[in-house]
């Protein structure tokens, strides 16, 4: 199957809920989205919310991807909120449904961002990669460079602290 994306698609309420069942299920499946499992849908609710006001209200966009009428992937650009980085953004909570790993749609989805991106006049994409899940390997892949690391900085659990890469794609 094909899948097929949508910038700024309606967050109705239906959309809302299959996002945070996305996010949830990805949680639980290991993503790295800004949670630990084990999660329930109402861990994930406030942040899903403040995510949703983002871009509602702006300036923050989200593309959905979608496989028939089912959402199956989606990332959110994330606007940086001030004038000297009006160039670039980052990409948050880059998530496939764990049931449509393996098809393709993760690299299909970042494409896509960045083809976005260009349009929108992004000159540059960045996002944070939680270590120890060799998803560094994925974004270098697609292109993205490691331009850093902070040892440590996100702490899952006791004695379990990860370094958070950032990585770079430059656009021009």
């Amino acid at each position: 199957m094909a899948i097929r994306f949508d910038l700024d698609p309606a967050l109705t309420p239906a959309l809302r809920e299959e996002i945070v069942s996305i996010w949830t299920e990805a949680t639980n499946a290991g993503g790295a989205v800004g949670f630990v499992e084990p999660v329930t849908r109402d861990d994930v609710l406030p942040t899903a919310a403040e995510a949703f006001a983002a871009v509602e209200e702006g300036p923050d966009r989200l593309l959905a991807g979608y496989e028939d009428d089912r959402l199956v992937a989606m990332l959110i650009f994330v606007d940086n909120r001030f004038a000297l980085k009006d160039h670039w953004c980052t990409l948050k909570r880059v998530m496939v449904h764990p049931e449509c790993q393996g098809r393709g749609y993760g690299s299909a989805l970042m494409r896509e961002a960045e083809r976005l991106a260009r349009l929108l006049g992004r000159e540059a994409l960045h996002v944070t990669v939680r270590g120890g899940l060799g998803l560094e390997r994925f974004y270098a892949a697609l292109g993205y460079k490691e331009v850093g690391r902070l040892p440590g900085a996100l702490r899952l659990g006791p004695d379990d602290d990860r370094d958070e890469t950032l990585m770079w794609l430059p656009l021009r």
